[in-house]
C-alpha cells in the first residue's frame, strides 16, 4: 500500500496536486494523509493578554483549517470516489519542513505530493517557495511537485536527468521505476554533455543504469549542452508531448550543478510544465 501526504493551503493548485496523484494511483491501493500546516505569530512579551489572544488566535485557525480539511474530503469524494483509496486529515501548528519531517517518519510516507504555487491576497503563498524548501530540506522520501497549469493526460514518457555522477542503487532509484510501472511509461535518460568525455565513475554510472532499470522500457538520450540545463529541460517538454514528469536526483553535491553553477533543481522546479518527481540519495 502506498502512504502520500498532501500539504495543503486549500489553494486550487493544491487541489491540482491532490487531482494529479488520485489520478495516478488509482488503481493502487492506497492511504492518503491531507494535511494543513499553520503557525501563530508571537510578540515575544509574556503576558495574560498576549496568551488569550493567542489562544484565542489558535481557536479560530484550527477551526478553519478543520472546516478546509473537510471541504478537500467532500470533494473528493464527490469527483474521486475509489474503494482503494483511504483518507485521514491532519493539522499541525509548526513550521512546514518540521511538519513535514515528523509525519513523513511518523505515517512512513511513501511519496510527497504538493503544488507548486498557492493562494494570494490576504493567505500567505503556500505552495510557491514552501515547494522548493520542502525539496531543498525534506530527504526523507521522494517529493512530486505538480505544477498550477498542469492539465491531466496521458503520461508516456519519464524524463530522468542525470550527470551520471552517482552510481545509483536499486532503491534509490525506485520511486522513479514504480511510477514508470503504474503508468506503463517509458523512462528516457538524458545526459547533456560528451559521452566521450566521461571520467571512469561515470562511465561505471552510465552501464550500470541500464541494468537497474531493465525492469521497465528505457533508453538514454545523449544531448550536447548548448543552453542552460533547466532551458534545455523546458524546450524539451514542449517539443514532446510524451514526456509527462521531469525526474531527478536531489544531493548537495550533484555533478549537474559543480559543471553549470546553476541551481538546477530549483529552476526546473519552477519552470517545468508538468509534475517534478525529485529523488534523494541514503547514503
Amino acid at each position: 500500500m502506498q502512504r502520500i501526504l498532501f500539504p495543503t493551503d486549500f489553494s486550487e493548485n493544491a487541489w491540482n496536486a491532490v487531482a494529479f496523484a488520485l489520478s495516478l494511483f488509482k488503481n493502487e491501493e492506497c492511504e492518503f494523509f491531507i494535511m494543513n500546516v499553520f503557525q501563530l505569530g508571537s510578540s515575544g512579551l509574556v503576558t495574560t493578554m498576549n496568551r488569550a489572544n493567542e489562544t484565542r488566535l489558535y481557536k479560530i485557525t484550527k477551526e478553519e483549517s478543520k472546516k478546509g480539511l473537510q471541504s478537500v474530503l467532500k470533494r473528493i469524494e464527490e469527483n474521486y470516489d475509489n474503494p482503494k483509496h483511504k483518507f485521514n486529515t491532519l493539522i499541525r501548528v509548526s513550521t512546514l519542513t518540521n511538519a513535514i519531517r515528523q509525519v513523513v517518519f511518523d505515517k512512513d510516507i511513501d511519496y510527497i505530493i504538493m503544488g507548486t504555487k498557492g493562494a494570494t491576497g490576504l493567505k500567505e503563498v503556500f505552495m510557491g517557495s514552501n515547494a522548493y524548501k520542502t525539496i531543498k530540506n525534506i530527504n526523507l522520501c521522494p517529493i512530486i511537485a505538480v505544477p498550477d497549469d498542469f492539465e491531466q493526460n496521458v503520461i508516456e514518457t519519464i524524463l530522468f536527468i542525470t550527470g551520471f555522477e552517482h552510481i545509483y542503487h536499486t532503491y534509490e532509484i525506485k520511486p522513479m521505476v514504480d511510477i514508470a510501472k503504474i503508468l506503463s511509461a517509458k523512462i528516457r535518460v538524458l545526459y547533456l554533455g560528451d559521452l566521450n568525455s566521461l571520467e571512469p565513475h561515470q562511465k561505471t554510472a552510465y552501464e550500470l543504469i541500464q541494468k537497474r532499470l531493465k525492469i521497465v522500457e528505457h533508453e538514454i538520450v545523449i544531448l550536447k549542452k548548448e543552453k542552460p540545463i533547466n532551458v534545455m529541460i523546458k524546450e524539451l517538454v514542449e517539443e514532446n508531448n510524451d514526456i509527462g514528469v521531469v525526474c531527478m536526483i536531489n544531493y548537495w553535491h550533484s555533478f549537474l550543478e559543480k559543471i553549470t553553477h546553476e541551481p538546477v533543481i530549483k529552476k526546473v522546479a519552477f519552470n517545468t510544465k508538468v509534475p517534478f518527481l525529485v529523488m534523494h540519495l541514503y547514503d
